[in-house]
């Protein structure tokens, strides 16, 4: 028999043998795996997640408590945050989520629905033991993550998270007056707004234009209900778009007749919100107008792709010119920076070294020697980045 045949064969045996001892002697098979755990070399993070998974000094990271089904095709999810979260965040920020998929860690930002220093949903402020988060997620038919969020995510999954972030966020104390016009999924930063302006008693005097496809489709449902019932300065206006179609704010006249009063918080579709920076410009009053774009409009894409090599990691990937540089990066374990993933927060910003890398959204090209955002940059050919 082979050398490493008999060493497998002894560690076999030895393992029935601790199974034995540890049914018969649980306080020595204790004490033996504490052994074991002190004697194998370790990094700080590793000592740190012995004691509880959530602490990490390198990164931020969380566990999902509970899934709540909210639509056909949406869901909450709440999740404890772990050493290092700060609960102070403003009310219409986002945070970015990781996953481990099929063995690659998927990232995302999701708008906070909860309160901050709260726990989930409008309510006292809680001990810090017990605080939570919650994001809520539609599924889309061409989000990944998305759809495994909303349908394949147990409680106790631990997950990544990246600190709270974001312009759209309503200032404390609030405007006298507030208009927000949300559709679909657009909601959710303004249900982080809605709960804090509830939990501050500063909902004064707020006009709610929202649109969904049809009613069982509206997010919050209930909850949006019991608010505009105990709240006098609380009107929400529903819009089922699969039978009244879609709003049009060229006649807010109708709906809103002091809209040009009230500063205004906008978060839904692209042909909403570009809309919207119509008329209010046509106003004269774009700086009432906030806006919040999930998605970033890409150009088609032109090009072969190419060979793209990470200078500090020393490793290379060849990608097709459709890629984000950031997921390419990603995809061969190197670490990349990064932070709302949609091209706006400027987190991920790395300098280009060689070649040239295509903006997706809008097909200019830069050139070495540039600064470039790799979560809205694709690869133009061969190119090196200083990451």
């Amino acid at each position: 028999m082979a050398k490493n045949s008999i060493k497998i064969s002894a560690q076999v045996a030895d393992t029935a043998r601790a199974g034995v001892v540890g049914e018969k002697h649980p306080a020595w098979h204790a004490l033996r795996t504490v052994a074991q755990r002190i004697t194998t070399p370790l990094l700080p993070d590793d000592y740190l997640k012995l004691a509880n998974p959530l602490w990490s000094a390198r990164e931020l990271r969380g566990r999902v408590v509970e899934v709540r089904r909210e639509t056909e095709d949406s869901a909450t999810l709440v999740i404890k945050p772990g050493w290092g979260f700060s609960f102070d965040y403003q009310p219409g920020q986002y945070i970015g989520i990781g996953l481990l998929v099929d063995g690659r860690w998927r990232w995302r930002s999701y708008s906070l629905t909860s309160s901050p220093v709260t726990a989930g949903a409008a309510g006292p402020v809680i001990s810090r033991s017990r605080r939570t988060i919650t994001i809520t997620v539609k599924a889309m038919p061409e989000g990944f993550l998305s759809t495994h969020l909303v349908g394949g995510v147990a409680p106790g999954t631990i997950v990544r998270l990246a600190a709270p972030q974001g312009n759209f966020v309503m200032p404390d104390p609030a405007p006298a007056k507030v208009l927000f016009i949300t559709g679909g999924s657009g909601i959710t930063p303004v249900m982080s707004m809605l709960r804090t302006l509830t939990r501050r008693d500063q909902v004064t005097d707020i006009v709610h234009l929202h649109s969904a496809p049809t009613e069982s489709d509206v997010l919050f449902a209930t909850e949006l209900a019991d608010l505009e019932r105990g709240h006098e300065g609380y009107r929400l206006r529903l819009r089922a778009t699969r039978t009244e179609g879609r709003l049009d704010l060229s006649r807010l006249d109708h709906e809103v007749p002091d809209w040009r009063e009230r500063q205004v918080w906008a978060c839904g579709p692209e042909g909403m919100l570009d809309a919207a920076e119509r008329v209010w410009s046509a106003a004269g009053i774009a700086d009432l107008l906030h806006l919040e774009r999930f998605a970033v409009s890409k150009a088609a894409a032109h090009g072969q792709g190419g060979t793209v090599e990470f200078a500090r990691s020393g490793k290379t990937v060849t990608v097709d010119a459709a890629t984000p540089l950031m997921d390419a990066g990603e995809d061969v374990g190197v670490r990349m920076p990064f932070g709302c993933r949609m091209g706006i927060c400027q987190s991920c910003v790395v300098g280009l070294i060689e070649g040239h890398v295509r903006d997706l959204r809008t097909g200019a090209e830069h050139e070495p020697g540039s600064r470039i955002q790799t979560c809205i940059s694709a690869a133009s050919g061969d190119c090196v980045l200083d990451v």
